[in-house]
């Protein structure tokens, strides 16, 4: 439930009345073949609306980063399906899949593996631009979008242009990622631990920019993370994955507040309370 501000009153919207950007229906990812094979995601489920915030929560190996992939159409689905705008969706050719991109963009845990290092800063930008069909846009608007974009993630565009990303520093290049986004106003985001590797000045900075990028575009924001503080945060709906699977979805308040589930019982337990003492028996 999203929460809104109506005449001095806090009112629960009910996103199951916004239109659906992306659903699965038993959508399974296997790895490998005969006894060797691995089942990566095991028919999972998924309903994200407009405009809703959704976080994706569960340990290293429990199958998330594998379905975030998927939904990016980065690899295939074994089993299963899924709907793009309430159709199949359908990345057959290399033309379709571009025009998929178009609507769903994501931003990486690790900002120095998520550009191409021989490609400068201005060209990362006008390929955004580029994919959008500003192609032959004048230098003038395209300077002007790409500064403005700059900008709205704290950057100055004249300060990077003819720069390579790796010459700028790790937060730096997460608000850069953010900064593509905004170019490429995508009606859904995944965002894969994007706050991970950065000081936590910088953490509340991107998820700030985050939020009002949602609020700006319309935008669905799909957190992929292990932060279950984070979920709680910042979503409207929160999803526990264990070994492949769903185990517990609900509303970020049902989930933390009230966990049924015994997995994210011990999600909630593992996170160090500053005047408790640390129970490191579950770990």
């Amino acid at each position: 439930m999203s929460e809104l501000v109506k005449n001095n009153e806090l009112v629960r919207e009910d996103l199951s009345k916004r239109p659906s950007v992306l659903r699965g229906d038993k959508v399974t990812k296997v790895f490998g073949y005969g006894n060797s094979k691995t089942i990566a995601v095991n028919q999972v489920d998924f309903n994200f609306r407009e405009r809703e915030v959704v976080s994706i929560v569960g340990e290293s190996g429990s199958g998330k980063t594998t379905l975030a992939k998927m939904l990016l159409g980065l690899i295939g689905v074994t089993d299963g399906v899924v709907y793009y705008k309430d159709a199949v969706r359908d990345i057959t050719s290399h033309k379709k899949k571009k025009e998929y991109w178009r609507g769903i963009q994501a931003v990486f845990q690790d900002p120095f593996s998520a550009f191409n290092i021989f490609s400068k800063i201005d060209s990362l930008l006008l390929d955004c631009i580029a994919l959008m069909g500003g192609k032959k846009l004048p230098p003038e608007k395209k300077y002007e979008m790409m500064s403005e974009a700059c900008s709205f993630v704290n950057l100055k565009y004249d300060e990077l242009t003819n720069k390579y990303p790796f010459e700028l520093s790790g937060g730096q290049m997460q608000r850069l990622m953010i900064a593509r986004v905004f170019l490429m106003t995508p009606k859904i985001l995944i965002a894969d631990e994007p706050t991970s590797m950065v000081d936590a000045c910088s953490r509340a900075t991107i998820l700030d920019m985050l939020m009002k990028l949602r609020d700006e575009v319309g935008m669905t924001i799909i957190f992929i993370t292990h932060d279950i503080g984070l979920a709680y945060y910042v979503s409207d709906t929160v999803y526990i994955m264990e070994r492949g699977k769903f185990v517990e979805v609900g509303t970020a308040e049902d989930i933390i507040l009230n966990p049924q589930a015994e997995y994210t019982k011990r999600l909630i337990s593992d996170v160090p309370k500053i005047h408790e003492e640390w129970d490191l028996s579950t770990v």
